[in-house]
């Protein structure tokens, strides 16, 4: 182990959280790729949160519609953590499932000991609520600024602008998706390479303790979707 101020480096909670649309526009098609996508991704998390052991990886769940609600509130360790399937229906309370997370960012009960954690938004459409106060609550906890931040847009119609404000940096984009096995393909890839990067971030020197500086990596690149049908 090595050390660290007051004692060894024991191993760190790790938060990864979904955010997922669930209103009326994500029904059919849609919702149906995103549950399978994030079961599908599961074993690979799991591995990659097993690589390693410093790290506590745990996750948990939150839909929104009308209004937004947990599906899995409690932060559980990825080994435990079972998927429920999400339906569709109602409108797209994005600012309330901004705020819900924002209430579970403070500390406590936050640690200050965790690692960054890691937020994925996963929208189809425009939010309907107030957005911007969500994301402002979500900003002002020193968690929220410090995670690693990442939107995933479902079709062409998702809100590119107001995921791109939820990321907040320039040099990331919201992963664009069109059809189901580019889901698949895009979560996968969050759930194994975005985990990997954020359970093992470069040192920080307290002035550093509230900014994130995770280095993630490089993106995949999109597919070829030529061939498939079902466009978004």
């Amino acid at each position: 182990m090595a050390n660290r101020p007051g004692g060894e480096l024991a191993t760190r909670p790790l938060h990864f959280i979904w955010i997922c649309d669930c209103s009326g526009s994500m029904a059919g098609d849609k919702i149906s790729a995103l549950n399978t996508a994030i079961k599908e991704a599961y074993p690979a998390m799991k591995d990659a949160a097993e690589q390693n052991p410093n790290a506590q990886v745990l996750v948990r769940a939150l839909k929104f519609s009308n209004s937004a609600e947990w599906v899995v509130e409690a932060p559980t360790p990825v080994e435990d953590f079972k998927w429920i399937d999400l339906d569709a229906d109602g409108v797209t309370d994005m600012g309330k499932a901004l705020s819900l997370v924002a209430d579970q960012l403070k500390i406590p009960p936050m640690s200050d000991r965790a690692l960054p954690p890691v937020l994925v938004l996963i929208s189809d459409g425009q939010p309907t609520d107030d957005f911007d106060s969500g994301l402002s609550k979500l900003m002002g906890q020193p968690w929220g600024k410090r995670a690693v931040r990442i939107s995933i847009a479902v079709g062409k119609d998702a809100d590119k602008e107001v995921l791109a404000k939820f990321i907040g940096n320039v040099e990331l984009k919201p992963i664009e998706t069109n059809n189901a096995p580019e889901l698949v393909r895009q979560i996968r890839w969050v759930s194994t390479a975005v985990l990997k990067a954020a359970s093992q971030p470069p040192s920080q020197t307290p002035d550093q303790k509230l900014s994130s500086n995770v280095p993630l990596p490089p993106p995949l690149e999109p597919m070829n979707d030529a061939d498939i049908h079902d466009v978004w």
